[in-house]
């Protein structure tokens, strides 16, 4: 069945050419007009989005997102209405309907021009994004807030290229994961990522460990041995916490990314790699730049193409989507559920620890329920168990300030911290006047923990 067309009225109709072209293409291709109007759509687009019903003669806006105006009118970004401003072709990512659910695909959008010169038609390239789902999902990246979108979008941009890539952002946001996205949406997908954790290898191994050695190179160097960067020849190398690099090492490492060779430690001879570098870190790496501490043409070099992780609190509404999939993953083979009310008390954290805090989280509160539907008590417990006690407790509102004199010890030295737990425990029962539920919200704690405090004041 070829890609059929149709033109309501005298619109100009699209040459037969063209829509045969188009049905011969791997990917999902559709012809649309100016107003958006589906004219022809190929059998791959109709067997990935519509096999059940012909989308010929519907707008794009309505097949792709189930919108009743165009994308720009929606919220999104629409790459027609970008085209009709640049007059040329434009890329966005968008997160798609399909029979299987929602997911991400990146667009390539070409304007085709009419007698006039302007444009009549468009051409829509579509190639999903298998890397990220909009949808709780048992892998990948999870996710569909403002923030997320716009982090997944330069992901698709720059992983096809072989610039190097400088993930930023707090610790627990997912860098690894990223940096696997990135790897996974390249033509290197084939070949091996390795991931190599700056921060864990001492100075004295770190060349040895990246580059590889000769025998005899050095003291226990029995044997010839390759290292990090022969493992990922023609894939990705992912350098984690490339902010903890020693900085003797820093310059080998800029050897390496601008001339495309090295040397085994205890070798002459000139190797070369083919790798494309992903790195990370969570350290402001210009402030050390700055301090000296990390040479400034390595993290120009490191810098081709950077991209800002957001944090868990800045992704507005993914927790939802998050604490599912994660509840997945820790607490398998058990299938719990989260109740509203559960959520409700996820969404309201901070998470400063961001998504690897939500992940452990989830993991201790699965193992305080014994059923199989985690409540909000459940995560209050789990939030509170994983509190961090302070190296000294703060004297609540309207009491006095702990001193070393009667909760100390005999000798004058400073009470442990359990002494002085149930030291200002006892004075605030004592000048409680409300119900056990007041002050464990006062404390920051859940009843039942309470519970078992007082009970251990008896």
């Amino acid at each position: 069945m070829a890609a059929s067309a149709v033109t309501p009225g005298d619109r100009l109709k699209p040459l037969p050419e063209l829509t045969a072209f188009l049905e011969g293409l791997p990917e999902p291709h559709i012809l649309f007009d100016a107003q958006y109007r589906i004219l022809a759509a190929n059998a791959a687009y109709r067997r990935q989005y519509s096999p059940e019903r012909s989308v010929v003669g519907r707008c794009c806006y309505e097949v792709s997102h189930h919108f009743a105006v165009p994308c720009d009118q929606a919220g999104e970004s629409c790459p027609l209405a970008q085209s009709r401003a640049s007059g040329q072709r434009e890329r966005v990512l968008h997160l798609h309907h399909t029979p299987q659910g929602e997911e991400y695909v990146n667009i390539e959008l070409s304007p085709l021009p009419g007698p006039d010169g302007q444009p009549a038609f468009y051409v829509e390239k579509m190639e999903p994004l298998r890397v990220a789902q909009g949808q709780p999902s048992a892998q990948g990246l999870i996710g569909r807030s403002e923030a997320f979108q716009r982090m997944l979008a330069l992901v698709a941009r720059v992983a096809p290229s072989r610039a190097t890539v400088l993930l930023l952002g707090e610790s627990g946001t997912g860098k690894e994961l990223v940096a696997r996205a990135v790897h996974e949406a390249s033509p290197r997908a084939g070949k091996p990522l390795v991931a190599v954790d700056c921060s864990s290898l001492p100075e004295t191994l770190f060349e040895s460990e990246l580059f590889g050695h000769e025998r005899g190179a050095f003291t226990g160097a029995s044997t010839a041995k390759g290292g990090l960067v022969e493992a990922a020849s023609g894939g990705t190398l992912f350098l984690d916490e490339v902010g903890d690099i020693p900085l003797p090492m820093q310059v080998k490492l800029l050897r390496l990314l601008e001339t495309g060779t090295y040397r085994r430690v205890g070798s002459t001879e000139l190797r070369h790699a083919d790798i494309r570098v992903v790195s990370a870190t969570h350290r402001d790496l210009e402030r050390l730049v700055a301090e000296g501490r990390f040479r400034e043409d390595l993290y120009y070099r490191l810098c081709t193409f950077p991209i800002q992780l957001p944090s868990l609190r800045e992704r507005t509404g993914d927790v939802a989507l998050l604490a599912p999939a994660l509840l997945q993953r820790v607490a398998a083979p058990r299938r719990l559920q989260l109740s509203p009310a559960a959520l409700a008390v996820l969404e309201a954290q901070d998470f400063p620890g961001n998504v690897r805090e939500l992940r452990n989280l989830l993991e201790r509160t699965a193992l305080l329920c014994d059923g199989e539907r985690i409540e909000a008590e459940h995560v209050r417990e789990a939030i509170a168990t994983g509190r961090r006690p302070a190296l000294r407790p703060a004297a609540p509102p309207g009491l006095p300030a702990l001193t070393d004199g009667p909760g100390g010890a005999p000798d004058g030295r400073p009470a442990d911290l359990k002494t002085l737990e149930r030291a200002a425990l006892r004075e605030m029962v004592e000048r409680h006047t409300g119900s056990r539920s007041e002050l464990a919200e006062r404390l920051g704690i859940s009843e039942r923990s309470l519970y078992r405090k007082l009970k251990a004041l008896t």
